[in-house]
């Protein structure tokens, strides 16, 4: 694995090739054109990804399409700006139709060369309508360390929401300033000398739907529920944050969380906007007061965790948000709907489950599985 620090384009495709490689990605199909060079060359570079090139793009859409299909994985389809894209329309509608997991990158022109006759520049947002399952333009590529977390974890989103609530296409559209070509750039030479390759990705783990599963998860807790409960048991350095969350039942909602606290004894960040602060009762680590807690530097730095798990919606505390920034403590979010629930771009890992059935696991796993 490598990243290609040459330019700050070769930066940001060859971090988003290799995002996807490390989730499971095994095929990318790629229609020729020089919007696109930085995609191609970061897929073709990665010897884990099969690169397809066809010239035709709805051939390669179609063929794509095929792909996943028979795989049950998503399959990565690339162009470059203007009508381009446009051909891939009628293998999108079928993947929407036919509950197909595609991701769709479609290169552009940065907003400057836009409305202006630049030349292969059409309106490419939103170009697929409502067919995609989730669509999105990435931000202009940045050499910095928080674009590049923004990156790697908007990826991981897109390549949930491809399988999960249903199986579809996604569509980022991906706009790329000159120099396209991997010619020498000074900008990204500070990043190379701190950039660390293995903490950038750690934590990434392939996420499958599969044919018969309902919701996209890391194998670790699929079949392997022992290795991540046991994580989080041996850990003594682990906090609950319980965000704001409105659920149908609340008593139900917030003895799961109280559950889940006495197992793991870790205590719990409560939001004000959470209904935990009204069943105080039930929750014996509950801590309201965070905030104020935070805001000693000392205090701060000698609670930093190891493992975060997020319940529901990040609360609204901008010093919570620092903190969590600043310690890059593992997250696991728990939520049962598709949405992204982190706006820190940080390590995390979407559980889309309820922290009922996440209590009910970790009870019958900690009682059959010695610390």
């Amino acid at each position: 694995m490598a990243i290609d620090f040459r330019n700050t384009n070769t930066v940001w495709a060859s971090v988003l090739a290799e995002t996807l490689q490390r989730l499971g990605l095994t095929t990318a199909v790629i229609c020729p054109g020089s919007r696109s060079a930085p995609l191609t060359i970061a897929f073709a570079q990665n010897k884990k990804i099969e690169t397809i090139p066809i010239l035709d793009e709805r051939s390669a859409s179609f063929f794509a399409l095929g792909i996943a299909k028979k795989s049950y994985l998503p399959t990565a389809l690339i162009c470059t700006s203007g009508t381009a894209a446009a051909n891939f329309y009628p293998a999108i509608i079928e993947a929407r139709e036919s509950r197909i997991p595609l991701l769709i990158f479609t290169a552009d022109r940065p907003p400057e060369l836009r409305d202006c006759h630049a030349g292969q520049a059409i309106d490419q947002v939103k170009i697929y309508g409502n067919y995609p399952n989730w669509q999105a333009e990435l931000a202009i590529p940045s050499a910095s360390r928080g674009m590049l977390d923004y990156l790697r974890q908007t990826i991981v989103y897109a390549w949930e929401r491809s399988q999960f609530p249903t199986p579809g296409p996604i569509h980022l559209n991906i706009p790329f300033r000159d120099p396209l070509v991997p010619v020498p750039y000074p900008a990204v030479e500070a990043l190379e000398t701190e950039f660390n390759p293995e903490d950038f990705f750690a934590g990434l783990e392939p996420i499958f739907a599969g044919e018969s599963s309902t919701a996209p998860s890391p194998p670790l807790l699929r079949g392997g529920e022992e290795s991540t409960l046991q994580q989080w048991q041996k850990c003594n350095k682990g906090i609950i944050i319980a965000g704001v969350a409105q659920p149908q039942f609340a008593e139900k909602y917030c003895s799961a969380i109280g559950q889940i606290s006495q197992l793991l004894n870790w205590p719990v960040l409560a939001e004000g906007l959470s209904p935990v602060r009204n069943y105080a009762q039930l929750n014996p680590h509950l801590i309201s007061t965070y905030d104020l807690i935070l805001r000693n530097r000392e205090l701060a730095d000698k609670l930093t965790p190891e493992i975060a798990i997020q319940i529901g919606d990040l609360p609204t505390s901008k010093e919570l948000r620092n903190w969590l920034d600043k310690t890059q403590a593992k997250r696991y979010i728990i939520d049962p709907s598709h949405h992204n629930f982190d706006p820190l771009h940080g390590k995390t890992i979407h559980l889309r489950t309820s922290p009922e059935n996440l209590a009910t696991n970790l009870a019958t796993i900690l009682t059959l599985v010695p610390p």
